[in-house]
């Protein structure tokens, strides 16, 4: 199981009140949140493996080349390029030193997330240059055997296959849908394999992306449906004697460069070296766990409950 770690800490930041502090006063409702979610989700599927994947970079140079637009309006300003130590980390000078525009009251609890699931002895996995969803899409890939991926972020459909499923968690962890290709297919119509081209074509503005003008969810279904990919799209675009319609043809051929460029963005990378496979480090192991520093961490930030579910979920899984 593979946790989209920043998806989920943002989403327990706005859906549980801030009124859940420290002993101190300071707001820990991403903290706890995010450590439930995993207790109920590790209770519900118990997983044999575990893994945080981790934004080392949430904005990477290469896809803001690509497409300019890329996240921009989440960017919050100039800040020095630090953060929390994790498997693979570095610093985000791929950015520029932009950080992800962040919340009174969430920005102190990112590196107290990071401590208890070192102290769990739950991987945290990043690559310098990339996003927490690439991570994932490398894990799904190369892990032999089923894989579950936690997310609240749609582009991750496009993994979806006989052996991904993706726990997707859009309406809450309670209410969470599991994702496989047919579910993409009858929620979208199209396929997992094609989710990429569906998203390019109408578009999301939570990523920046502009989609193609007049091209929405049903008629990119239609595209997808009738001509496959967006090379088949393309070459009916430039074919005068193709069935496409003169307006569609239109649109198509005004965004051939976004449309080239924004798949190559949106398309998680899916071969990211990956020792951590290897070497045990994502197994569920008791072991593992360093209570002494988790009791420490407790009694700073005041975890009660959410870290006891934690800790009892990761002893049924094991």
């Amino acid at each position: 199981m593979i946790f989209d770690t920043a998806s989920m800490y943002f989403r327990a930041f706005y859906g549980l009140p801030s009124s859940m502090q420290s002993p101190h006063g300071e707001p820990v409702n991403a903290v706890r949140g995010l450590l439930d979610a995993m207790a109920r989700l590790v209770t519900q599927y118990r997983p044999d493996a575990l893994a945080c994947a981790w934004d080392n970079d949430w904005r990477p140079a290469w896809r803001v080349d690509l497409l300019p637009s890329y996240k921009t309006h989440r960017v919050a300003g100039e800040t020095p390029a630090a953060g929390p130590s994790v498997v693979g980390a570095g610093a985000l000078a791929a950015t520029g030193g932009l950080s992800e525009e962040s919340p009174d009251g969430l920005t102190h609890q990112v590196p107290v997330i990071r401590e208890v699931l070192d102290a769990l002895g739950i991987a945290v996995i990043g690559r310098d240059g990339y996003e927490a969803d690439d991570v994932i899409g490398s894990l799904c890939h190369q892990h032999e055997g089923r894989t579950l991926a936690v997310t609240g972020d749609r582009d991750l459909f496009q993994l979806a296959d006989e052996s991904t499923r993706i726990i997707y968690i859009g309406k809450g962890v309670a209410k969470h849908d599991l994702v496989d290709s047919a579910w993409v297919m009858a929620k979208y119509g199209v396929p997992a394999s094609a989710y990429v081209d569906f998203a390019v074509l109408r578009g999301d503005p939570s990523d920046g992306l502009p989609g193609v003008k007049g091209i929405g969810d049903k008629s990119a279904a239609q595209l997808v449906d009738r001509f496959s990919d967006l090379e088949g799209m393309l070459t009916a675009a430039s074919d005068p004697s193709s069935a496409m319609s003169p307006s569609v043809r239109s649109k198509l051929a005004g965004a051939v460069d976004y449309l080239a460029a924004a798949r190559e963005v949106v398309r998680v990378v899916p071969d990211l070296p990956l020792p951590e496979l290897a070497d045990g480090r994502l197994l569920v192991d008791r072991d593992r766990i360093d209570r002494a520093r988790l009791a420490t961490l407790d009694a700073r930030w005041g975890l009660g409950g959410s870290l006891e579910r934690i800790l009892t979920a990761l002893s049924i899984s094991e």
